[in-house]
């Protein structure tokens, strides 16, 4: 009877194990199940026309499990080894590495061997790049979110879905902020420097943000002739800040990168929900914007 007892424990103990086992398998994904969700959150024709955006890089098994993914919105050599040190099999890059068409892979050009080294060491790279921005929830909605808004809607709209496109036209909620107050709550929104972060005022001190507008990198073509009393983006060129303020809009530049990296926690967060906790997702911390302040102490 005891014999018999002890048996049917280790049945069911082994029942359990097996189950566990397997839930665990089931919650990992393969590389095109990743690549599916990440078309289900952004599809890929959303991207602009000009853009590269997709899977551009496979590894030879396609079908084998991914368990670890890297964030970053530049893929540089830095990024590529940390991938390698974490394990990462797939690296989701936001701004595409692969832009211009690459005649050779060769060892001269540090974007040829990231290629090299992703395809040497079975590493997929995927890019969103201008999907994200005009994707609801994306990006540039992020960015928007550095001020409470009553409403927000794209300033380019998608033709086919107008809840989707480029940039976005804000309406502050509640009582109008001054320049001042704006450019504080973006720069804790963002969690950047505020020695980093450029301002350019209407020139009217008693002028108040009612209306705002943003696009995540440079945004200087989709803002261009918008009518609102701040731009928020990553870089314009001098002469488009002058038009922007000659015509009473103030303007706040954040870096061309740093407008568009603190969507990374956001998205890490998304996409670990999508896979249902089964894959490991990192945001990269070598990913860094390149300019520093030259002057500051201890600055590498």
């Amino acid at each position: 009877m005891l014999l018999k007892t002890c048996s049917t424990i280790l049945f069911h103990r082994n029942i359990l194990k097996f189950g566990q086992q397997s839930l665990k398998t089931r919650a990992m994904a393969t590389l095109p199940e990743v690549v599916a969700k990440l078309s289900e959150f952004a599809p890929e024709n959303l991207a602009e026309k000009w853009d590269n955006v997709g899977l551009l890089v496979e590894p030879r098994n396609n079908k084998s499990s991914i368990t670890n993914i890297l964030l970053t919105i530049d893929l540089t050599e830095a990024v590529v080894a940390e991938a390698r040190e974490t394990g990462a099999q797939m690296i989701i890059s936001y701004h595409p590495p692969i832009f211009a068409p690459l005649k050779r892979l060769t060892q001269a050009s540090w974007k040829e061997r990231i290629v090299i080294d992703c395809i040497r060491h079975d590493i997929a790279i995927y890019s969103p790049h201008t999907s994200w921005d005009n994707v609801t929830n994306g990006v540039n909605d992020w960015l928007a979110d550095s001020l409470p808004h009553a409403d927000s809607r794209p300033i380019l709209e998608n033709p086919i879905n107008a809840a989707y496109g480029a940039g976005r036209l804000c309406t502050v909620k509640g009582e109008p902020l001054s320049e001042r107050d704006a450019v504080q709550q973006i720069v804790k929104h963002t969690a950047m420097d505020c020695a980093m972060v450029s301002f350019a005022s209407s020139g009217d001190k008693n002028r108040k943000v009612q209306t705002y507008a943003v696009c995540a990198g440079s945004g200087a073509s989709v803002l261009k002739g918008v009518k609102a009393d701040m731009y928020i983006t990553g870089e314009m060129s001098h002469h488009e800040v002058l038009e922007a303020t000659s015509n009473g809009t103030c303007v706040v530049l954040l870096g061309h990168s740093n407008s568009e990296r603190g969507y990374l926690s956001v998205f890490k967060d998304i996409l670990s929900k999508r896979l249902n906790g089964g894959v490991t997702v990192h945001v990269s911390s070598s990913d860094r914007d390149p300019m520093k302040l030259a002057l500051r102490e201890n600055a590498n």
